[in-house]
Protein backbone atom coordinates (compact mmCIF):
# COMPACT_ATOMS: atom_id res chain seq x y z
CA UNK A 1 0.00 0.00 0.00
CA UNK A 2 2.69 2.35 0.65
CA UNK A 3 3.66 2.22 -2.81
CA UNK A 4 0.33 2.38 -4.23
CA UNK A 5 0.39 5.62 -1.95
CA UNK A 6 3.25 7.11 -3.80
CA UNK A 7 2.20 5.55 -6.80
CA UNK A 8 -0.46 9.06 -6.86
CA UNK A 9 2.72 11.19 -7.69
CA UNK A 10 4.25 8.87 -9.56
CA UNK A 11 1.92 7.98 -12.23
CA UNK A 12 1.05 11.76 -13.44
CA UNK A 13 5.00 11.96 -13.37
CA UNK A 14 4.96 8.97 -15.44
CA UNK A 15 2.03 9.81 -17.84
CA UNK A 16 3.69 13.78 -18.12
CA UNK A 17 7.10 11.85 -19.71
CA UNK A 18 5.29 9.16 -21.76
CA UNK A 19 3.35 12.02 -23.69
CA UNK A 20 6.19 13.91 -24.40
CA UNK A 21 7.39 10.81 -27.35
CA UNK A 22 3.34 11.08 -28.93
CA UNK A 23 3.47 13.22 -32.32
CA UNK A 24 1.69 16.15 -31.38
CA UNK A 25 -0.66 15.31 -34.83
CA UNK A 26 -2.02 12.17 -32.32
CA UNK A 27 -4.18 14.22 -30.67
CA UNK A 28 -6.67 10.66 -30.05
CA UNK A 29 -3.86 9.37 -28.82
CA UNK A 30 -2.96 12.48 -26.42
CA UNK A 31 -6.43 12.42 -25.29
CA UNK A 32 -7.01 8.99 -24.63
CA UNK A 33 -3.68 8.62 -22.56
CA UNK A 34 -4.75 11.63 -20.55
CA UNK A 35 -8.50 10.49 -19.91
CA UNK A 36 -6.90 6.36 -18.83
CA UNK A 37 -4.01 8.32 -16.64
CA UNK A 38 -6.68 10.48 -14.62
CA UNK A 39 -9.14 7.69 -14.41
CA UNK A 40 -6.32 5.28 -12.96
CA UNK A 41 -5.21 8.39 -10.42
CA UNK A 42 -8.80 8.09 -9.08
CA UNK A 43 -8.82 4.00 -9.22
CA UNK A 44 -5.70 4.32 -6.80
CA UNK A 45 -7.32 7.44 -4.36
CA UNK A 46 -10.85 5.18 -4.39
CA UNK A 47 -8.54 1.83 -3.66
CA UNK A 48 -6.84 3.30 -1.30
CA UNK A 49 -10.30 4.90 0.90
CA UNK A 50 -11.75 1.36 0.62
CA UNK A 51 -8.53 0.14 2.36
CA UNK A 52 -7.91 3.00 4.48
CA UNK A 53 -12.30 2.52 5.71
CA UNK A 54 -11.46 -1.36 6.08
CA UNK A 55 -8.67 -0.25 8.44
CA UNK A 56 -6.16 -2.21 6.29
CA UNK A 57 -2.92 -0.53 6.98
CA UNK A 58 0.34 -0.42 9.22
CA UNK A 59 0.17 0.71 12.96
CA UNK A 60 -0.02 4.33 13.61
CA UNK A 61 2.63 6.31 13.95
CA UNK A 62 3.57 8.87 16.73
CA UNK A 63 0.73 9.69 19.48
CA UNK A 64 -2.02 7.50 20.02
CA UNK A 65 -4.46 10.08 18.20
CA UNK A 66 -2.50 9.77 15.04
CA UNK A 67 -3.81 7.87 12.60
CA UNK A 68 -1.25 8.09 9.40
CA UNK A 69 -1.88 5.58 6.72
CA UNK A 70 0.32 3.37 4.11
CA UNK A 71 3.59 5.59 5.96
CA UNK A 72 7.00 5.32 4.11
CA UNK A 73 10.36 6.94 5.20
CA UNK A 74 13.35 6.76 3.45
CA UNK A 75 16.44 8.81 3.81
CA UNK A 76 16.80 12.08 1.26
CA UNK A 77 19.32 15.39 2.28
CA UNK A 78 20.94 13.10 4.85
CA UNK A 79 22.94 16.96 5.82
CA UNK A 80 19.92 17.98 7.57
CA UNK A 81 18.38 14.61 8.91
CA UNK A 82 15.49 15.07 5.77
CA UNK A 83 13.23 11.91 5.01
CA UNK A 84 11.14 11.38 1.82
CA UNK A 85 7.91 10.76 4.58
CA UNK A 86 4.81 10.11 2.87
CA UNK A 87 1.10 8.73 4.31
CA UNK A 88 -2.58 9.52 4.45
CA UNK A 89 -5.17 10.40 6.97
CA UNK A 90 -8.88 11.11 6.18
CA UNK A 91 -7.98 14.34 5.46
CA UNK A 92 -5.38 13.82 2.95
CA UNK A 93 -7.83 11.13 1.05
CA UNK A 94 -10.56 12.81 1.07
CA UNK A 95 -8.72 16.02 -0.67
CA UNK A 96 -7.40 13.80 -3.04
CA UNK A 97 -10.46 12.13 -3.72
CA UNK A 98 -12.14 15.56 -4.47
CA UNK A 99 -8.51 16.43 -6.75
CA UNK A 100 -9.19 13.48 -8.78
CA UNK A 101 -12.73 13.86 -9.36
CA UNK A 102 -11.45 17.57 -10.72
CA UNK A 103 -8.75 16.27 -12.62
CA UNK A 104 -10.72 13.87 -14.25
CA UNK A 105 -13.67 16.68 -14.98
CA UNK A 106 -11.04 19.20 -16.27
CA UNK A 107 -9.27 16.68 -18.69
CA UNK A 108 -12.86 15.66 -20.14
CA UNK A 109 -13.56 19.52 -20.59
CA UNK A 110 -10.50 20.30 -22.76
CA UNK A 111 -11.31 17.44 -24.86
CA UNK A 112 -11.96 20.23 -27.77
CA UNK A 113 -7.83 21.99 -27.37
CA UNK A 114 -5.87 20.83 -30.69
CA UNK A 115 -3.75 23.39 -30.53
CA UNK A 116 -0.43 22.33 -28.42
CA UNK A 117 -2.54 19.63 -27.30
CA UNK A 118 0.26 17.63 -26.10
CA UNK A 119 1.74 20.02 -24.08
CA UNK A 120 -0.71 20.98 -22.08
CA UNK A 121 -1.65 17.90 -21.02
CA UNK A 122 2.01 17.28 -20.18
CA UNK A 123 2.42 20.38 -18.04
CA UNK A 124 -1.44 19.34 -16.31
CA UNK A 125 0.00 15.58 -15.59
CA UNK A 126 3.16 17.43 -13.87
CA UNK A 127 0.49 19.79 -12.18
CA UNK A 128 -1.25 16.73 -10.50
CA UNK A 129 2.21 14.95 -9.87
CA UNK A 130 2.86 18.25 -7.42
CA UNK A 131 -0.43 18.48 -5.82
CA UNK A 132 -0.96 15.14 -4.89
CA UNK A 133 2.72 14.64 -3.94
CA UNK A 134 1.63 17.87 -1.45
CA UNK A 135 -1.31 15.68 -0.09
CA UNK A 136 0.83 12.73 1.07
CA UNK A 137 3.80 14.58 2.70
CA UNK A 138 4.33 14.53 6.10
CA UNK A 139 8.00 15.79 5.98
CA UNK A 140 7.45 19.58 5.78
CA UNK A 141 10.43 20.30 3.92
CA UNK A 142 9.16 17.47 0.98
CA UNK A 143 5.64 19.15 0.97
CA UNK A 144 7.51 22.69 0.38
CA UNK A 145 8.75 21.09 -2.63
CA UNK A 146 5.75 19.27 -3.77
CA UNK A 147 4.31 22.76 -3.53
CA UNK A 148 6.73 24.48 -5.51
CA UNK A 149 6.52 21.98 -8.01
CA UNK A 150 3.12 23.26 -9.26
CA UNK A 151 3.82 26.77 -9.87
CA UNK A 152 5.70 25.81 -12.85
CA UNK A 153 2.95 24.28 -14.59
CA UNK A 154 0.22 26.74 -13.42
CA UNK A 155 2.40 29.94 -14.97
CA UNK A 156 2.54 28.09 -18.03
CA UNK A 157 -0.56 26.65 -18.49
CA UNK A 158 -2.05 30.59 -18.26
CA UNK A 159 0.92 32.05 -19.92
CA UNK A 160 0.35 30.28 -22.85
CA UNK A 161 -2.96 28.49 -23.05
CA UNK A 162 -4.78 31.32 -21.33
CA UNK A 163 -6.54 34.80 -23.02
CA UNK A 164 -7.07 38.71 -22.43
CA UNK A 165 -3.87 39.66 -20.73
CA UNK A 166 -2.33 36.50 -19.79
CA UNK A 167 1.12 36.97 -19.65
CA UNK A 168 0.58 39.69 -17.36
CA UNK A 169 -1.88 36.88 -15.20
CA UNK A 170 1.05 34.65 -15.13
CA UNK A 171 3.37 36.40 -13.68
CA UNK A 172 1.34 38.19 -11.05
CA UNK A 173 0.33 34.83 -10.18
CA UNK A 174 3.35 33.31 -9.55
CA UNK A 175 5.29 36.13 -8.15
CA UNK A 176 2.34 36.65 -5.13
CA UNK A 177 2.88 32.47 -4.23
CA UNK A 178 6.66 32.91 -4.65
CA UNK A 179 6.16 35.59 -2.09
CA UNK A 180 4.26 33.54 -0.22
CA UNK A 181 7.22 30.78 -0.44
CA UNK A 182 9.54 32.94 0.65
CA UNK A 183 7.42 33.29 4.45
CA UNK A 184 6.87 29.45 4.24
CA UNK A 185 10.64 29.34 3.53
CA UNK A 186 11.23 31.34 7.22
CA UNK A 187 8.23 29.68 8.94
CA UNK A 188 10.35 26.58 8.35
CA UNK A 189 13.97 27.62 8.66
CA UNK A 190 12.29 28.64 12.60
CA UNK A 191 10.70 25.05 12.92
CA UNK A 192 13.86 22.97 11.95
CA UNK A 193 15.67 25.95 14.50
CA UNK A 194 13.85 24.67 17.45
CA UNK A 195 13.41 21.31 16.76
CA UNK A 196 16.00 19.71 14.44
CA UNK A 197 13.64 18.13 12.30
CA UNK A 198 11.36 18.56 9.33
CA UNK A 199 9.31 15.31 9.96
CA UNK A 200 5.74 16.46 11.24
CA UNK A 201 4.40 13.80 13.06
CA UNK A 202 7.55 14.44 15.26
CA UNK A 203 7.50 18.09 15.72
CA UNK A 204 3.36 18.01 16.34
CA UNK A 205 4.02 15.30 19.26
CA UNK A 206 6.69 16.65 20.84
CA UNK A 207 5.93 20.33 21.41
CA UNK A 208 9.25 22.27 23.58
CA UNK A 209 9.40 25.41 25.19
CA UNK A 210 11.66 26.26 22.18
CA UNK A 211 9.45 26.03 19.47
CA UNK A 212 6.73 27.70 21.64
CA UNK A 213 8.88 30.55 21.70
CA UNK A 214 9.25 30.67 17.81
CA UNK A 215 6.20 30.07 17.14
CA UNK A 216 5.23 33.00 17.58
CA UNK A 217 6.91 34.65 14.40
CA UNK A 218 6.93 31.36 12.88
CA UNK A 219 3.28 31.01 12.93
CA UNK A 220 1.94 34.01 11.11
CA UNK A 221 5.30 33.31 8.23
CA UNK A 222 3.66 29.76 7.85
CA UNK A 223 -0.02 30.40 7.62
CA UNK A 224 0.00 33.77 5.99
CA UNK A 225 2.79 32.03 3.55
CA UNK A 226 0.11 29.18 2.37
CA UNK A 227 -2.81 31.77 3.25
CA UNK A 228 -1.62 34.11 0.35
CA UNK A 229 -2.19 30.77 -1.97
CA UNK A 230 -5.63 30.54 -0.17
CA UNK A 231 -6.14 34.10 -1.20
CA UNK A 232 -6.49 35.33 2.17
CA UNK A 233 -6.95 39.07 2.16
CA UNK A 234 -4.99 41.37 1.67
CA UNK A 235 -3.00 38.86 -0.84
CA UNK A 236 -6.34 37.88 -2.87
CA UNK A 237 -5.65 40.08 -5.70
CA UNK A 238 -3.99 37.14 -8.11
CA UNK A 239 -6.86 35.24 -8.26
CA UNK A 240 -9.78 36.87 -10.38
CA UNK A 241 -6.35 37.78 -12.54
CA UNK A 242 -5.60 34.42 -12.68
CA UNK A 243 -8.94 32.86 -12.71
CA UNK A 244 -10.30 34.80 -15.76
CA UNK A 245 -7.41 34.13 -17.78
CA UNK A 246 -6.93 30.99 -17.24
CA UNK A 247 -8.30 28.23 -19.86
CA UNK A 248 -11.53 26.29 -18.59
CA UNK A 249 -10.11 22.97 -17.57
CA UNK A 250 -7.37 25.39 -15.59
CA UNK A 251 -9.54 27.85 -13.79
CA UNK A 252 -11.93 24.55 -12.33
CA UNK A 253 -8.25 23.25 -10.98
CA UNK A 254 -6.56 26.42 -9.56
CA UNK A 255 -10.06 27.46 -7.90
CA UNK A 256 -11.30 23.69 -6.87
CA UNK A 257 -7.63 22.36 -5.61
CA UNK A 258 -4.52 24.43 -6.40
CA UNK A 259 -5.96 27.10 -3.98
CA UNK A 260 -7.14 24.62 -1.11
CA UNK A 261 -3.34 23.79 -1.32
CA UNK A 262 -3.09 27.32 0.92
CA UNK A 263 -5.79 25.68 3.63
CA UNK A 264 -3.99 22.43 3.56
CA UNK A 265 -1.07 24.02 4.23
CA UNK A 266 -2.43 26.25 7.38
CA UNK A 267 -3.75 23.28 8.79
CA UNK A 268 -1.59 20.89 8.50
CA UNK A 269 1.88 22.61 8.58
CA UNK A 270 0.96 26.03 11.09
CA UNK A 271 -1.86 24.90 13.34
CA UNK A 272 -1.07 21.29 14.10
CA UNK A 273 2.40 22.23 14.59
CA UNK A 274 2.47 25.41 16.28
CA UNK A 275 -0.68 25.38 18.07
CA UNK A 276 0.52 28.39 20.92
CA UNK A 277 1.01 30.52 17.93
CA UNK A 278 -2.15 29.59 16.67
CA UNK A 279 -3.82 30.79 20.05
CA UNK A 280 -1.51 34.13 19.57
CA UNK A 281 -2.17 35.03 16.29
CA UNK A 282 -5.74 33.60 15.38
CA UNK A 283 -7.75 36.97 16.53
CA UNK A 284 -5.93 38.52 13.22
CA UNK A 285 -6.21 35.92 10.75
CA UNK A 286 -10.25 35.74 11.73
CA UNK A 287 -10.69 39.19 10.73
CA UNK A 288 -8.62 38.86 7.48
CA UNK A 289 -11.39 36.23 7.14
CA UNK A 290 -13.64 37.73 7.57
CA UNK A 291 -13.09 40.60 5.56
CA UNK A 292 -12.01 37.99 2.54
CA UNK A 293 -15.76 36.97 2.88
CA UNK A 294 -17.72 40.02 2.81
CA UNK A 295 -15.48 42.15 0.53
CA UNK A 296 -14.81 38.99 -2.13
CA UNK A 297 -19.20 39.04 -1.84
CA UNK A 298 -19.74 43.10 -2.26
CA UNK A 299 -17.46 42.80 -4.88
CA UNK A 300 -18.61 40.11 -6.68
CA UNK A 301 -21.93 42.22 -6.98
CA UNK A 302 -20.21 44.84 -9.07
CA UNK A 303 -18.38 42.12 -11.82
CA UNK A 304 -20.24 41.69 -15.45
CA UNK A 305 -17.48 39.13 -16.36
CA UNK A 306 -19.05 35.09 -15.45
CA UNK A 307 -15.30 34.47 -14.62
CA UNK A 308 -14.74 37.44 -12.38
CA UNK A 309 -17.65 36.72 -10.57
CA UNK A 310 -16.98 33.31 -9.83
CA UNK A 311 -13.33 34.24 -8.83
CA UNK A 312 -14.83 36.70 -6.26
CA UNK A 313 -17.19 34.39 -4.82
CA UNK A 314 -14.27 31.77 -4.44
CA UNK A 315 -12.08 34.26 -2.35
CA UNK A 316 -15.26 34.38 -0.11
CA UNK A 317 -16.33 31.27 -0.03
CA UNK A 318 -12.54 29.88 0.67
CA UNK A 319 -12.12 33.21 3.10
CA UNK A 320 -15.09 30.47 5.20
CA UNK A 321 -12.65 27.79 5.40
CA UNK A 322 -10.15 30.64 7.15
CA UNK A 323 -12.56 31.67 9.51
CA UNK A 324 -13.81 28.01 10.63
CA UNK A 325 -10.02 27.27 11.21
CA UNK A 326 -9.34 30.38 13.18
CA UNK A 327 -11.94 29.54 16.05
CA UNK A 328 -9.67 26.73 16.78
CA UNK A 329 -12.38 24.42 17.69
CA UNK A 330 -13.61 20.99 17.06
CA UNK A 331 -16.71 22.12 14.75
CA UNK A 332 -14.61 24.94 13.14
CA UNK A 333 -11.89 22.70 12.00
CA UNK A 334 -13.99 20.05 10.70
CA UNK A 335 -16.16 23.10 9.11
CA UNK A 336 -13.37 24.17 7.38
CA UNK A 337 -12.41 20.77 5.82
CA UNK A 338 -15.66 20.14 4.64
CA UNK A 339 -15.63 24.17 2.91
CA UNK A 340 -12.31 22.98 1.38
CA UNK A 341 -14.06 20.03 -0.64
CA UNK A 342 -17.50 21.61 -1.23
CA UNK A 343 -15.98 24.34 -2.35
CA UNK A 344 -13.73 22.25 -4.63
CA UNK A 345 -16.43 20.96 -6.46
CA UNK A 346 -18.75 24.26 -6.84
CA UNK A 347 -15.89 26.48 -8.35
CA UNK A 348 -14.98 23.39 -10.60
CA UNK A 349 -18.43 23.01 -12.18
CA UNK A 350 -19.11 26.58 -12.20
CA UNK A 351 -16.12 27.39 -14.30
CA UNK A 352 -16.87 24.53 -16.32
CA UNK A 353 -20.19 26.49 -17.11
CA UNK A 354 -18.95 29.09 -17.73
CA UNK A 355 -16.26 27.56 -20.64
CA UNK A 356 -19.14 25.94 -21.92
CA UNK A 357 -21.49 29.00 -22.51
CA UNK A 358 -18.32 30.82 -23.66
CA UNK A 359 -18.06 28.45 -26.43
CA UNK A 360 -21.02 28.92 -27.66
CA UNK A 361 -21.89 32.92 -26.96
CA UNK A 362 -18.47 34.39 -27.60
CA UNK A 363 -19.03 36.26 -24.36
CA UNK A 364 -18.62 36.15 -20.81
CA UNK A 365 -20.59 39.54 -20.02
CA UNK A 366 -23.83 39.11 -18.59
CA UNK A 367 -25.53 41.80 -20.02
CA UNK A 368 -24.78 40.54 -23.51
CA UNK A 369 -26.58 37.24 -22.64
CA UNK A 370 -30.34 36.46 -22.00
CA UNK A 371 -33.04 33.63 -22.31
CA UNK A 372 -30.46 31.03 -23.12
CA UNK A 373 -32.47 28.36 -21.26
CA UNK A 374 -34.27 28.60 -24.89
CA UNK A 375 -31.32 27.84 -26.80
CA UNK A 376 -29.57 25.51 -24.48
CA UNK A 377 -31.73 23.46 -21.56
CA UNK A 378 -29.29 21.41 -20.51
CA UNK A 379 -26.56 23.82 -19.77
CA UNK A 380 -29.17 26.18 -18.41
CA UNK A 381 -30.33 23.58 -15.88
CA UNK A 382 -26.87 22.68 -14.29
CA UNK A 383 -26.29 26.18 -13.99
CA UNK A 384 -29.50 27.09 -11.75
CA UNK A 385 -28.33 24.17 -10.16
CA UNK A 386 -24.87 25.64 -9.59
CA UNK A 387 -26.26 28.42 -8.37
CA UNK A 388 -27.98 26.90 -6.29
CA UNK A 389 -24.59 24.91 -4.47
CA UNK A 390 -23.31 28.67 -4.20
CA UNK A 391 -26.05 30.02 -1.99
CA UNK A 392 -25.71 27.25 0.20
CA UNK A 393 -29.18 25.78 -0.59
CA UNK A 394 -30.21 22.53 1.93
CA UNK A 395 -29.55 19.23 -0.35
CA UNK A 396 -26.21 20.65 -1.08
CA UNK A 397 -22.46 20.29 0.28
CA UNK A 398 -22.35 23.92 0.68
CA UNK A 399 -25.51 24.05 3.01
CA UNK A 400 -23.50 21.23 5.11
CA UNK A 401 -20.15 22.80 5.45
CA UNK A 402 -21.14 26.10 5.67
CA UNK A 403 -24.06 25.40 8.16
CA UNK A 404 -21.42 23.52 10.53
CA UNK A 405 -18.72 26.87 10.10
CA UNK A 406 -21.11 29.51 11.37
CA UNK A 407 -22.11 26.76 14.34
CA UNK A 408 -18.36 27.09 15.19
CA UNK A 409 -18.61 31.21 15.16
CA UNK A 410 -21.49 30.69 17.97
CA UNK A 411 -20.21 28.00 19.77
CA UNK A 412 -18.43 28.33 22.83
CA UNK A 413 -18.22 31.62 25.20
CA UNK A 414 -20.35 34.11 24.79
CA UNK A 415 -17.96 36.82 25.85
CA UNK A 416 -15.73 36.23 22.99
CA UNK A 417 -17.34 39.37 21.31
CA UNK A 418 -14.68 39.14 18.12
CA UNK A 419 -15.37 36.01 16.90
CA UNK A 420 -19.41 36.50 17.31
CA UNK A 421 -18.94 39.64 15.46
CA UNK A 422 -16.91 37.94 12.61
CA UNK A 423 -19.23 35.28 12.53
CA UNK A 424 -22.47 37.43 12.46
CA UNK A 425 -20.87 39.32 9.54
CA UNK A 426 -20.21 36.36 7.90
CA UNK A 427 -23.37 34.68 8.09
CA UNK A 428 -24.23 37.97 6.41
CA UNK A 429 -22.55 37.47 3.44
CA UNK A 430 -25.26 34.88 2.35
CA UNK A 431 -27.86 37.64 1.38
CA UNK A 432 -25.28 39.36 -0.52
CA UNK A 433 -24.31 36.26 -2.08
CA UNK A 434 -27.78 35.34 -2.58
CA UNK A 435 -27.94 38.73 -4.63
CA UNK A 436 -25.35 38.17 -7.06
CA UNK A 437 -26.39 34.55 -7.90
CA UNK A 438 -29.85 35.50 -8.74
CA UNK A 439 -29.31 38.76 -11.05
CA UNK A 440 -26.22 36.25 -12.78
CA UNK A 441 -28.71 33.24 -13.18
CA UNK A 442 -31.44 35.66 -14.61
CA UNK A 443 -29.43 37.59 -16.49
CA UNK A 444 -27.96 34.31 -18.41
CA UNK A 445 -30.62 31.82 -18.42
CA UNK A 446 -33.98 33.60 -18.32
CA UNK A 447 -35.60 36.56 -20.05
CA UNK A 448 -35.52 37.02 -23.99
CA UNK A 449 -33.42 35.63 -26.03
CA UNK A 450 -30.29 37.94 -27.05
CA UNK A 451 -29.30 37.10 -30.35
CA UNK A 452 -25.48 37.97 -30.90
CA UNK A 453 -25.29 36.62 -34.27
CA UNK A 454 -24.31 33.11 -33.32
CA UNK A 455 -25.42 29.52 -33.85
CA UNK A 456 -25.45 27.35 -31.33
CA UNK A 457 -26.81 24.00 -30.00
CA UNK A 458 -27.03 22.31 -26.40
CA UNK A 459 -24.02 20.36 -24.54
CA UNK A 460 -22.54 17.74 -26.01
CA UNK A 461 -22.37 14.09 -24.39
CA UNK A 462 -18.42 14.98 -23.65
CA UNK A 463 -19.33 18.04 -22.12
CA UNK A 464 -22.13 16.76 -20.42
CA UNK A 465 -20.26 14.36 -18.30
CA UNK A 466 -18.40 16.02 -16.11
CA UNK A 467 -21.08 18.40 -15.56
CA UNK A 468 -23.10 15.73 -14.21
CA UNK A 469 -19.99 14.01 -12.36
CA UNK A 470 -18.82 17.12 -10.11
CA UNK A 471 -23.23 18.36 -9.93
CA UNK A 472 -23.48 14.23 -8.52
CA UNK A 473 -20.88 15.19 -5.97
CA UNK A 474 -22.52 18.14 -5.03
CA UNK A 475 -25.71 16.35 -4.23
CA UNK A 476 -24.06 13.68 -2.74
CA UNK A 477 -21.85 15.31 -0.17
CA UNK A 478 -25.00 17.22 0.64
CA UNK A 479 -27.26 14.71 1.18
CA UNK A 480 -25.50 12.12 2.77
CA UNK A 481 -22.33 13.68 4.09
CA UNK A 482 -21.72 11.14 7.14
CA UNK A 483 -18.25 9.40 5.62
CA UNK A 484 -16.71 12.39 4.63
CA UNK A 485 -17.66 13.81 8.38
CA UNK A 486 -16.49 10.42 10.33
CA UNK A 487 -13.04 11.03 7.82
CA UNK A 488 -12.62 14.51 8.82
CA UNK A 489 -12.89 14.03 12.18
CA UNK A 490 -10.80 11.22 12.50
CA UNK A 491 -7.80 13.41 10.77
CA UNK A 492 -8.34 16.41 12.96
CA UNK A 493 -8.24 14.60 16.13
CA UNK A 494 -4.83 15.10 16.76
CA UNK A 495 -5.04 18.49 16.07
CA UNK A 496 -7.81 19.57 18.45
CA UNK A 497 -5.57 17.56 21.30
CA UNK A 498 -2.31 19.74 20.32
CA UNK A 499 -4.76 22.91 20.81
CA UNK A 500 -5.93 21.69 24.26
CA UNK A 501 -2.23 21.26 25.49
Amino acid sequence: MPFLLNCTWILPTLIALSLMFVPKQKVGVIRGMSVAGVLGILALVVSLIIAFLAGDYASPVGSAETTLAFSYRTPWFEAIGNQFYTGVDGFSLLMMLMASIIALCGVLVSWTITDRCKEFFILLFILLAGTFGCFISFDLLTFFLFNEITLIPTYLLIAIFGSGKKEFAAMKLNLMLFGGSALIILGMAGTYSATGSFDMIAIANNQSETLGSIAMWAFPALFMGFGILGSVFPFHTWSPVGHASAPTAISMFLAGVHMKLGGYGCLRAAIYLMPEGAQEWMPLFMVLATISVVYGAFIAIRQRDLKYINAYASISHVGLVTFGFATLTAVGLKGGVLQMISHGFVTAVVFALIGCIYGRTHTRNIDEMGGLMKKIPFLSVCFVLAGFAVVGMPGTSSFVAELTIFIAGFSGSLDDTLRLVCGALCISSIVITAVYVLRTVNSVVHGPLVDNGHEFTDARFIEKVPLIILLTCIFAMGLFPGWIIELAEQSLTPVVTNLGR
